[in-house]
């Protein structure tokens, strides 16, 4: 174990590797009562999506580890499952199973640039303001859902949305779980996120809100999602702009978070560099397929991974100890697919304000920099598209920059994606 993991040369024992395990999984767990949630809005078996989630978690996880020997875990990413749903399956009727097509198209593509040059041309091409922006406006989106969900948005005839009825005991329940969560954060309590969840459940018991079958019980059937993905519908014409975005967003969100977490580990190079990032996205992309065979949206990198190198996780003993705790979470079915929405509501939210606190990185003395991240990021909830609201972020920034007198400085990348984007706005 020491030599495989190199837990000696990185400074660590198996014990710290194992707590850091356990911190980072108490700070994602959350995402095997929601993930469940949101792909039952696109059709999906709630019991199926349980076991899908958890087993793409716990494969994801493990690859990291063998593969990379990082200590960052994988699960399915936050604001691509609301795309999955709510922008493809619902938004733009397609078919769950083709949904699922395109996340693993999405997945070899990933794979593919991650094999050649191309990945870092991309990556390196697409500038930090625009990066922010996406990660801003994805949060925005999935805290549109969150508070739909929680009920304290609803649809309005004039107005388009309006507040919803804060009397309700599913909006006060809900409102009271995000102060929960927001307040053990504060005060770094591992799983604090789990906890409202659980919290906001159980306090609608009274209510009759919330119908618990039980805690522990074998796992569902994974037979009505897994190799259910529709390939050949995927490969039309007409979702090459879905299979583009769920591939750069899970580009953009990985390697945001292998630098971020690559970082704050010292694992990074003097130079900046991320040692074995092949491998990590590789990693990454192989998550992804495995998921979309399972039945659930695209796998990602879990910026919660920074819980865990913060107890002291260096290696990938790290991840593989969260593999095999999320292997034990399919016991927990019941419970998991028994939480109502107004309790899982909050998460979103709270989520959400999260990745939109990469805002505060963003040039504001340049408007040439700040102004297409803003007009993407806030595109997206109200399109209710994160592809169109990324599409008109590099749109903006290639027609800014070049109006500005400064084309020089927009990169290859960038008007290779704007004039993508401006080609699929034209066709429909």
């Amino acid at each position: 174990m020491d030599r495989f993991f190199r837990l000696t040369e990185n400074g660590t024992t198996p014990r710290t590797e194992i707590v850091a395990g356990l911190t980072t999984f108490l700070t994602m767990a959350y995402i095997i009562v929601v993930n469940p949630g949101i792909m039952a809005a696109a059709g999906i078996d709630p019991g199926a999506a349980f076991v899908a989630t958890c087993l793409a978690a716990a494969i994801g996880s493990a690859l990291m580890a063998l593969l990379a020997n990082y200590p960052i875990a994988l699960a399915p990413g936050m604001g691509l499952n609301a795309y999955f749903a709510f922008g493809v399956v619902a938004g733009m009727g397609v078919s769950w199973q083709v949904a699922l097509g395109a996340v693993f198209l999405s997945g070899i593509i990933f794979f593919a640039v991650s094999l050649a040059g191309f990945r870092e041309w991309l990556i390196n091409g697409i500038p930090l303001s625009l990066k922010l922006g996406i990660a801003a406006g994805i949060g925005f989106f999935l805290g549109l859902i969150g508070l739909k969900n929680l009920g304290l948005v609803v649809a309005h005839p004039a107005t388009f949305v309006a507040m919803g009825k804060v009397t309700s005991a599913p909006v006060l329940l809900g409102c009271a779980g995000f102060v929960l969560i927001a307040g053990l954060v504060a005060r770094r309590v591992p799983g604090a996120i789990v906890i409202g969840i659980l919290a906001t459940a159980l306090a609608g018991l009274p209510f009759g809100l919330t119908t618990l079958s039980g805690v522990v019980s074998a796992p569902p059937s994974l037979a009505p999602t897994f190799l259910q993905m529709d390939l050949a519908g995927a490969l039309s014409l007409g979702l090459v702009g879905i299979v583009f975005t769920f591939f750069l967003v899970d580009l953009l969100d990985n390697a945001g978070t292998l630098i971020a977490t690559t970082h704050r580990a010292g694992l990074m190079r003097p130079d900046g560099s991320v040692p074995r990032l092949g491998r990590a996205l590789m990693a990454d992309s192989g998550g992804a397929m495995i998921g979309a065979t399972l039945g659930t949206s695209t796998t990602v990198s879990y910026i919660e991974s920074a819980a865990g190198i913060q107890a002291g996780g260096r290696t990938g003993l790290t991840s593989l100890t969260v593999a095999v705790l999320f292997l034990l979470a399919l016991f927990l079915a019941p419970l998991a697919t028994s939480i109502p929405a107004f309790a899982t509501a909050p998460a979103l939210v709270f989520v959400a304000c999260l990745m939109a606190a990469s805002l505060r990185d963003l040039a504001w003395d340049d408007t040439t920099e700040y102004l297409p991240a803003i007009l993407g990021a806030i595109a997206m909830p109200f399109t209710f598209s994160i592809a169109t609201g990324i599409g008109l972020g590099f749109i903006a920034y290639a027609a800014i920059k070049t109006v500005a007198g400064r084309a020089g400085e927009v990169h290859g990348a960038v008007w290779l994606l704007a004039v993508l984007s401006a080609v699929k706005f034209a066709v429909g």
